[in-house]
């Protein structure tokens, strides 16, 4: 009898987790399958900047006067090494009015084009994905959803398991049921099948939480498990913070190609022979590094490819050339690396294509076994009801207990909204006593 209680009270939560996750679920993994594909979007988006005649190339040099006399009094922030052959080199400038531009050079010198970094198709899915498009509290809603659908997906399996052991029904769906029986065996059988990716999907994708990669990043630096900076943003926060006042061409120019520093051409060859995973990209010393403040001191070659154990920095001496520092991902603390992978999985690119098609098959699973549940639902409430599962008064043992605690400190907002439903509940309850009290 105490096992049914606990089972109408599981059901219960996850019937109202089900309901608040449902519409950020759908939109989650919508957003999240699209953003898998980046790679493939961003290069059809530079569709017009690609294969093109390589004949008389000139030097990268020549590809930032050409930008720079396109954008006058523009600062020049990085140059990206063509992908192929016949690619345009791409030059990110700051604009007098503040604003970022990725100028596109073809390999004979000619500016094709430009695009706005913000406003490109990975950008915006990205900013739909991580807030929602309303800056910190989308974000924090996001986060909440996420801690709620893990909360879902813990009580969901507790429901799975099947009372006694059965393989039809728990491990495959029974395809001779019909109506509800039939949409409740591709529910519980395709939850079960994607629970672990699911889980693996939204514990990478933490680090990037409002409050939740806060926490982490507090943790990573105050209590100094972890040295050097972050890699990755925090929030509602994009990444493409822009100084205002860009300095005037005259000193552009001066800092990247005077007596004082060698041209770009030299620190773009060096970065070739590094064989930098694409996109490679080479910085002078006073741009703003994509993680960090300008160093003030050196040009760096990096490799910002989102397959993470790719990804490696070398910094050269602007006068003499001289290596002057390298890391890779072997060299980052083990913390650094674990959430490397995680993210790198998360967006689909830790393994190539296999991954893509993999978190692509997770996120349509989850809108499936979504939009089952809610149709479940629809089919058996009363006109009118919501109809949730009446909880039976079984109190939670203390195994229970103990998960739900050790949820809500490690998922600080699903510990706040929690406590605030419990006392709710409480004081709904307090009231109904009470008017029953008054009317006897």
């Amino acid at each position: 009898m105490a096992d049914a209680a606990l089972y109408r009270r599981v059901w219960r939560w996850h019937f109202y987790a089900g309901l608040f996750v449902l519409p950020f679920v759908l939109i989650l993994s919508v957003t999240g399958a699209i953003y898998l594909f980046k790679p493939q979007i961003d290069r059809w988006e530079e569709r017009d900047y690609r294969a093109l005649a390589s004949e008389s190339a000139v030097s990268a040099d020549t590809q930032l006067r050409a930008a720079l006399a396109a954008y006058p009094g523009s600062r020049f922030d990085r140059y990206r090494l063509p992908e192929n052959p016949g690619d345009a080199a791409m030059l990110r400038l700051t604009l007098p009015s503040g604003e970022a531009a990725e100028v596109y050079v073809s390999p004979a010198g000619e500016v094709l084009g430009t695009l706005a970094p913000d406003d490109r198709i990975s950008a915006t899915v990205a900013r739909v994905h991580g807030s929602l498009l309303l800056g910190e509290w989308g974000d924090r809603l996001v986060e909440l959803a996420a801690s709620w659908t893990i909360v879902l997906i813990l009580s969901g399996l507790y429901l799975w398991w099947p009372r006694p052991f059965r393989a039809a029904g728990t491990l495959w769906p029974r395809l001779s049921l019909r109506g509800r029986p039939l949409l409740r065996d591709i529910h519980r059988v395709t939850g079960f099948w994607i629970a672990g990716l699911v889980l693996v999907m939204l514990a990478s994708g933490l680090p990037w939480a409002g409050a939740w990669g806060s926490a982490f990043q507090w943790a990573r630096t105050e209590l100094g498990l972890v040295k050097g900076p972050q890699e990755w943003t925090i929030g509602s926060d994009d990444g493409h913070k822009h100084t205002a006042a860009p300095p005037r061409l005259t000193e552009t120019v001066q800092a990247s190609s005077s007596a004082e520093s060698l041209p770009l051409s030299v620190f773009v060859a060096k970065a070739r022979a590094e064989r930098l995973a694409f996109p490679a990209l080479i910085l002078p010393p006073y741009a703003p590094q994509p993680f960090g403040p300008p160093t003030g001191k050196v040009w760096t070659a990096m490799s910002m490819s989102q397959n993470r154990p790719l990804a490696r920095t070398v910094t050269y001496d602007p006068v003499t050339g001289a290596e002057t520092g390298r890391s890779g991902f072997a060299d980052k603390h083990p913390i650094d690396r674990a959430v490397g992978y995680g993210i790198a999985w998360h967006e689909g690119q830790l393994f190539g294509l296999p991954n893509q098609l993999l978190g692509l098959a997770t996120a349509l699973a989850l809108i499936a076994v979504s939009v089952l549940g809610a149709t479940m639902w629809w089919k058996r409430r009363p006109h009118g009801r919501i109809a949730a599962p009446e909880a039976e008064g079984h109190r939670a043992g203390p195994g229970l207990r103990a998960l739900v605690i050790a949820l809500a400190i490690l998922l600080p907002l699903f510990g706040l909204s929690l406590l605030t439903i419990l006392a709710l509940d409480r004081l709904v309850s307090i009231l109904r006593r009470n008017r029953a009290t008054a009317r006897t």
